[in-house]
């Protein structure tokens, strides 16, 4: 099972269209304030630190090259072609390798697994951005990078921000300029029950080692001035203790 064309067009669509540079898109924040904070949970939990990186679903790569100053070898990984021009234009020193991935797809990720062996997999809001039919395979997918040494460190935004981004969108003034492109290319965050997370990665035969809460930061601000952020979870999981 694949993603949808659909799904894959739009993403192309997105990402063909958006600006260059760092935060120019929504969820392009600074590497301070995402991997950042996420890599001081994250990486004192990993058994194997030596093992590759692979950020799955890296964009336009600025999370990836902040990875790949920190590991030996990442790999930044998307399903969308034009997100990829992004990020090797970003990287012209070839900090990371980036590499075009349908994870849901059971034979990409497998041929993945058999070039880097077990993986270190890092996901910032990739799941609720999938169609629901895709949302196990995914995880699955997820779990084949890791083989039996890797851990996962997956943030998902929390149920309660799918009512913070309903209001934005509903604004007298429309949506802020850089959430406006998600809605009009159709892909807009869809709403991943805080329940259903744990559920994908039980049955993907993952085990939840670590998990908690923080604010998914973004690019964007409100009319007061405020940044705008969103709650979200994490999850540190990996195959047994």
């Amino acid at each position: 099972m694949s993603v949808t064309s659909r799904y894959r067009e739009a993403w192309e669509g997105f990402w063909r269209e958006a600006p260059e540079g760092q935060g120019a898109v929504f969820w392009d924040a600074e590497p301070i304030l995402t991997a950042g904070v996420h890599l001081a949970l994250f990486e004192p939990q990993l058994t194997a630190p030596g093992l590759p990186l692979v950020d799955l679903g890296c964009g336009n790569g600025t999370q990836t090259r902040f990875l790949a100053d920190r590991f030996p070898h990442v790999v930044g990984a998307d399903l969308s072609a034009a997100a990829l021009d992004h990020a090797r234009r970003a990287d012209p020193a070839g900090q990371a390798t980036y590499r075009l991935l349908d994870a849901a797809e059971k034979t990409e990720a497998e041929t993945l697994h058999a070039e880097l062996g077990d993986a270190n997999v890092y996901v910032r809001g990739v799941l609720h951005q999938c169609e629901p039919d895709d949302r196990q395979p995914l995880v699955d997918g997820i779990a084949t990078l890791l083989g039996d040494r890797g851990r996962l460190f997956l943030v998902e935004l929390a149920e309660a921000a799918g009512v913070a981004l309903k209001g934005l969108a509903r604004s007298p003034q429309g949506p802020p300029p850089k959430l406006a492109p998600v809605f009009r290319h159709g892909i807009a965050p869809g709403e991943v029950a805080d329940a259903a997370v744990p559920a994908y990665l039980d049955a993907a035969g993952l085990t939840v080692l670590a998990s908690g809460e923080l604010p998914l930061v973004t690019t964007e601000y409100r009319s007061d001035g405020t940044r705008i952020e969103l709650p979200s979870r994490w999850l540190l999981a990996g195959r047994g203790a």
